[in-house]
């Protein structure tokens, strides 16, 4: 929650005073003191019991402008700086339940909670905040913040449209709000506000770095190699500038950039992040060279990296998808089939990341009945909606607790997925795409609330999908990626998984082989648009024609004809991968399943 500079030092900012009263100045001369431990945070609490809550808001806000002088929230601040988040938090429980109101202080706990993850947690501190001080803007910027990072992106907005009221001009807002539009799929509105902060922050590489994602995002590809350039003429050191570099995944990097990117890594004080990314860009630049041995040994370097930064869990996986093969066939799953929303509007592609799911997502989106979004996140939020629900009966792990709600829960959960996906829908074709590719842990879950939706799993030979996996660092989620075991274990079980679904969901499943995809586009094409119950039309083996917005990794190839160079790409890393192969034959999953 650290974007914009965002401490407790620079959330001081005012945002609307309160109308001016008269008799104001009075009540403070009346009512504070200097000797008095926070006065305006009591002169607030005073107000707000006598029912004056425009003073409260403005005295609440000069107690924030003074508050960074406590002993306690500068220990905490401190400890904020140095992502000392567990000493911060240990000074600031204990200063709140003495200071409940003390809204300086729930939102840096606010901020302790969002940084390792628990965003509900810091969401209800910062609306609390808001609720005794709606002026806070610091409090505001980190609930849109928090919204932004739980994909609740048409709120975040919400949040910072108030922001940019009072300040518009903020380069702080400005750039989250075009990182939300990028979210939302507003991607020449996102490119419009980086543009716009780059007039009065052309110096930040960041900023530079997020301008080249909403350029690569719609096809600009020559000013995005330009904007990440310029990022990294700024920070050399800027890791994950090189690493957009590589990830347009056309040989963009030089030999003078492997020598400068070899140089970083040489030097001191290089974080951890940095290096990661400078490993992975290394790893491309030398996979472009056909320097197979250099190439994986940057891979695995730099995936260690990032390992040791993550928490992950295959049994977690694996438990979702035994839960999910057993819940398919259980009486249960069978009462509450028919129960959800019947829309037939969404198309749902699943699998693998990096199994040519981007390229069938294109395919599609080039009918004219189809449009294509994006990776939705609704379903994981719809999930997290079922697990409150069923939590607090104390029993039941996802997806078999889905049996505990009732019938109407089912239409419910349906009907707010049509509407919440109303945000992404760019036009009026009766068809979209949701290409969220773990969505197929949650393929028991779509099955019963969205019945009559299609579901599209992508499936590419085990070997080649792995290796792609371990080769590209993703911006967020896939935990999974890090470890060739691991990702092994988590192709594994999501193959248990859907051959489960296929044979409980026959006529609502298809299976679609990557494979089979690039050697005869036509036929294949044609048989999805069959299954789907639509007429072929020629612009989908077209694809590349298409000039839609293309979000993921793989935006840049599926902007090019059909190729088959990666069929069997992984056999130029055969030497290392033993232990994936030794994963995949423990759950006998072959090369192509």
């Amino acid at each position: 929650m650290t974007e914009g500079n965002n401490h407790l030092s620079a959330s001081t900012s005012a945002g609307k005073e309160a109308p001016d009263r008269a008799d104001f100045s009075e009540v403070m001369a009346a009512k504070i003191t200097r000797d008095v431990e926070g006065p305006w945070r009591l002169l607030a609490d005073r107000l707000v019991l006598e029912g004056d809550f425009a003073a409260a808001d403005t005295a609440y806000l000069k107690h924030v402008a003074t508050a960074q002088s406590d002993p306690v929230l500068m220990q905490a601040g401190i400890a904020l700086v140095r992502n000392e988040v567990g000493d911060a938090e240990r000074l600031l429980k204990p200063f709140l339940q003495r200071n409940p109101t003390d809204v300086a202080a729930i939102r840096m706990l606010a901020e302790v909670a969002g940084r390792i993850g628990r965003y509900e947690d810091a969401e209800n501190l910062l609306r609390r905040a808001l609720e005794l001080c709606p002026s806070f803007a610091g409090a505001r910027f980190n609930l849109a913040i928090v919204l932004h990072r739980q994909h609740r992106s048409a709120e975040a907005a919400a949040q910072i449209e108030i922001l940019l009221e009072d300040d518009p001009d903020s380069p702080a807002y400005r750039n989250l709000h075009g990182a939300v539009h990028s979210r939302l799929g507003n991607y020449e509105d996102a490119v419009g506000e980086f543009e716009r902060v780059l007039t009065s922050r052309p110096g930040d590489p960041h900023l530079w770095m997020n301008y080249g994602h909403a350029l690569k995002t719609i096809g600009r590809r020559e000013e995005s190699v330009a904007a990440y350039r310029r990022c990294i003429c700024l920070r050399r050191t800027l890791g994950e500038g090189w690493w957009s570099l590589a990830n347009l995944k056309s040989r963009v990097l030089t030999d003078a950039d492997i020598d400068a990117m070899n140089e970083i890594l040489a030097g001191k004080d290089l974080s951890a992040t940095d290096r990661l990314h400078l490993h992975f860009a290394l790893g491309a630049a030398h996979e472009d060279r056909t320097a197979w041995e250099t190439s994986f040994d940057h891979y695995l370097k730099g995936n260690a990296v990032r390992r040791s930064q993550i928490r992950y869990d295959a049994a977690e996986t694996w438990g979702i998808a035994r839960r999910t093969t057993a819940f398919l066939s259980s009486e249960a799953f069978r009462d509450l089939h028919g129960a959800g929303c019947d829309s037939r509007a969404p198309i749902f592609v699943v699998g693998m990341p990096r199994s040519g799911s981007t390229l069938v997502e294109q395919i599609l989106a080039s009918h004219s009945l189809i449009e294509g979004t994006k990776e939705l996140a609704e379903i994981s939020l719809l999930a997290g909606v079922i697990a409150k629900k069923t939590n607090s009966k104390g029993k039941g792990l996802y997806p078999e607790s889905i049996e505990l709600l009732e019938r109407s829960d089912i239409e419910e959960l349906g009907e707010s997925y049509i509407r919440s996906s109303l945000v992404y829908r760019k036009t009026d074709k009766p068809f979209f795409i949701d290409k969220m590719p773990n969505n197929w842990l949650h393929v028991a879950l779509i099955s019963l609330i969205l019945p009559n939706a299609k579901i599209i799993d992508v499936r590419r030979d085990a070997m080649d999908c792995c290796v792609s996996n371990f080769k590209q660092h993703f911006a967020r989620g896939q935990h999974f990626s890090y470890s060739l075991s691991e990702v092994g274990e988590f192709y594994c079980a999501y193959v248990h998984a859907m051959n489960a679904a296929l044979t409980s969901r026959p006529g609502v499943i298809y299976r679609l082989h990557y494979e089979s995809l690039v050697n005869d586009i036509d036929s294949e094409a044609g048989a999805l648009l069959e299954f789907l119950g639509l007429p072929f039309e020629a612009s989908c083996t077209r694809f590349w024609e298409n000039a839609r917005a293309v979000q993921t990794a793989s935006s840049e190839q599926v902007r090019r004809r059909i190729y088959r160079s990666g069929l069997g790409h992984w056999r130029h890393f055969e030497p290392w991968l033993g232990i994936l192969g030794e994963t995949l034959s423990k759950h006998g999953t072959g090369s192509l399943v």
